[in-house]
């Protein structure tokens, strides 16, 4: 049986109660985020259920419900999912424009509190939850710039083959930027300085994560390919 009170029923409440403080275009942000927040619960979130609720979420999704997490589950669940919403869906899987990135952060912490409002979620939940959002309102659309600074420096790379360099000289992976100084950056395990423009080291942070491909050619890294940065 569904809790007494879904993810579905509070997510809906809480677009009736935004609508009518909110401009048309502010509100439909507030909806796309909201549809989206859906989408990563039913998508992703199963994985942290215990053993008993993964059985009911298990039952119902192979009977057709797609859509079971939040048909099922109750608002206190939506809390430890936001880190994976915000931090990994918004980055990974949704081509996201500045606007909407922004806007995940600053819905996603309206949302915790209203549901603190609502006695769905206790306070220390919300205020992580708030702080969460908070950092991603301003992380995210920084991080979505420097994706985009460092995809143009990787197009403006010299023509590096795998085969011509020694294994020393190669990296292929997620990495962490671990420093960071005007015009340059460098990533975990050595890998740097990387020339960059100055206003991708004014945005970079250490301890932002990276998929990058690298070559040292005469000692010096090329950037030769890039992934989205995660905050």
């Amino acid at each position: 049986m569904p809790d007494s009170v879904t993810i579905d029923q509070a997510l809906d409440a809480f677009l009736r109660d935004q609508r009518a403080r909110l401009s048309d275009r502010t509100y439909r942000n507030y909806e796309d985020v909201i549809r989206l927040l859906r989408d990563s619960l039913n998508f992703y979130a199963y994985s942290s259920l215990d053993a008993r609720d993964a059985k009911r979420w298990q039952k119902a999704f192979d009977a057709g419900d797609e859509e079971a997490f939040c048909h099922l589950f109750g608002p206190d669940e939506i809390p430890p999912h936001l880190g994976e919403f915000l931090g990994y869906f918004m980055v990974r899987k949704v081509s996201a424009g500045q606007e909407l990135l922004k806007a995940a952060g600053t819905v996603t912490g309206k949302l915790a509190r209203w549901l603190e409002q609502q006695a769905y979620i206790e306070s220390d939940a919300a205020e992580v939850a708030v702080d969460r959002a908070r950092d991603s309102a301003r992380e995210l659309p920084a991080a979505d710039r420097l994706t985009d600074l460092l995809v143009e420096v990787a197009i403006k790379a010299p023509d590096i083959d795998v085969d011509d360099v020694g294994e020393e000289d190669w990296v292929e992976d997620q990495l962490m930027i671990d420093r960071v100084e005007p015009g340059k950056i460098w990533f975990e395990g050595g890998i740097g300085p990387i020339r960059v423009p100055k206003r991708a080291s004014e945005i970079a942070q250490p301890g932002w994560m990276v998929f990058i491909v690298a070559a040292r050619r005469n000692a010096r890294w090329h950037l030769l390919e890039v992934g989205s940065v995660y905050p």
